[in-house]
Order: C-alpha cells, then sequence, then structure tokens
C-alpha cells in the first residue's frame, strides 16, 4: 500500500486537447544542469566547509581535496588510495576548475582531513550540490522509502544493520537525500526531517503505508520553499 500527495504550489496543468496524439507518449526531456554548472557548483557549495586544519600545514585547498573525494567515490572508488589514483588519472581535466597548487593530495592526507571534517556539515553540502543536479522537479516522482543495508550489521561489535531512508527521483535516476535512523520504526519522525532537506514544489510524493500520517501529509502539502 502507497499514498500518493501532490504538492498544491504549482498545481498540474491540463494538457491541451489540440496536442497531436503522436506526441503523447513522448519522454519528457530531463531537466539535468549542464557539466559546466555541475563543476561550478561542487566547488562553491563544498567551499562553504570549515576547515579544521592548522593553516602553516596546508598543502591543498580543503574544496580540492573534498571534491576529488567525492568524484572518485562517484566514480567507484573504495578507499583512500583509490581515491589519490583517481586524481592523478584525472588531474588534466580537474585542473580546469581546481586550484591543485601542489597537484594531487596523497592517500594520508585524504584520510586525515576526512578524520576532522564535521560529516553533518559534509552531508548538507553534499545534499545542496545534489539539488543542483536537477534544474526542475515539476511532476517528478519521489518515493520516500526506508531500507536495510546488507551486510553493514558487525556481529562482533555488536553493531546492528544501517537502515536508512532515502529520497528518489525516479526520471532522474538519483538519490536526492538520505538519513540513518535506528530502525524502521523511527522512519515516521525521519521522514519530515528528511523532506526539511529538498525542495519539493510541483513533485508527487510517495510513501509506503508507515509513513502515512496525517502530520507527514500536511509537510508535504504545506512545506515552505
Amino acid at each position: 500500500m502507497s499514498v500518493r500527495v501532490a504538492s498544491r504550489k504549482e498545481g498540474f496543468e491540463t494538457k491541451s486537447g489540440k496536442a497531436k496524439k503522436s506526441n503523447r507518449h513522448q519522454p519528457k526531456p530531463e531537466q539535468v544542469a549542464s557539466i559546466e554548472a555541475i563543476q561550478q557548483c561542487l566547488v562553491e557549495n563544498f567551499g562553504d566547509i570549515k576547515d579544521p586544519r592548522v593553516e602553516r600545514t596546508k598543502k591543498h585547498q580543503l574544496t580540492d581535496i573534498l571534491v576529488i573525494a567525492i568524484l572518485a567515490v562517484i566514480g567507484g572508488a573504495q578507499g583512500w588510495e583509490d581515491i589519490e589514483n583517481y586524481g592523478i588519472s584525472k588531474q588534466k581535466w580537474l585542473e580546469k576548475f581546481l586550484a591543485l597548487p601542489n597537484g594531487i593530495p596523497s592517500d594520508d592526507t585524504l584520510r586525515r582531513v576526512f578524520e576532522f571534517i564535521n560529516p553533518e556539515e559534509l552531508n548538507r553540502c553534499f545534499l545542496k550540490w545534489v539539488e543542483t543536479l536537477v534544474t526542475n522537479m515539476g511532476g517528478e516522482i519521489i518515493p520516500i522509502d526506508g531500507k536495510t543495508i546488507k551486510g553493514s550489521y558487525d556481529r562482533n561489535q555488536g553493531k546492528s544493520a544501517l537502515h536508512v531512508v532515502s529520497a528518489w527521483a525516479s526520471e532522474q535516476n538519483l538519490v536526492l537525500a538520505q538519513m540513518k535512523v535506528k530502525d524502521k520504526s523511527n522512519e515516521i519522525t525521519a521522514i519530515p526531517a528528511l523532506l526539511e532537506l529538498l525542495d519539493i514544489t510541483g513533485a508527487i510524493i510517495t510513501i509506503d503505508a508507515m509513513g502515512t500520517q496525517t502530520e507527514i501529509a500536511k509537510k508535504i502539502i504545506v512545506k515552505p520553499d
């Protein structure tokens, strides 16, 4: 069972009856930002993160480190050495929009910097950047659903499996936002917090039976810009 709630802000435009039948089933063109805009927004959004390092120890700009790491992980990197290797292999391209005063940071530098970065601040900047990837969410179907990550538990350390609530842009094949919760029962409190991170103007939100709460529906309908 699922509930569909449409935002009232923009409503739904009625298609003209004069439209040609041959055009009815043509896919709507995706409103995706250009590669140049994506690069620029990536650098700008992560430039707001506070640098935890001592000034005299800085050989690499914090923004350069963060951008290289994020792009590397998107490209499939699974560790610090992978991220460094990604940077080296893509250096000529990265130099087009990053400063890189001392080349590509080493794997040890990457690890040390991320140990001191505020994860909540990093997550907030990342979500802001993701929003720039899609320039128009009007009419988009955004399912919000919780999933338990397979293999994420640690029996030896007594850690339970990781459970996350995600908002997924169906047409763009893109996770817009994600929040970690203790278990499935916490999804009800996590969904409103997740909605606060998103601009859902004109979008259609779908939620499973657990999330069909009056307060959540109100949050979707009247959420301010």
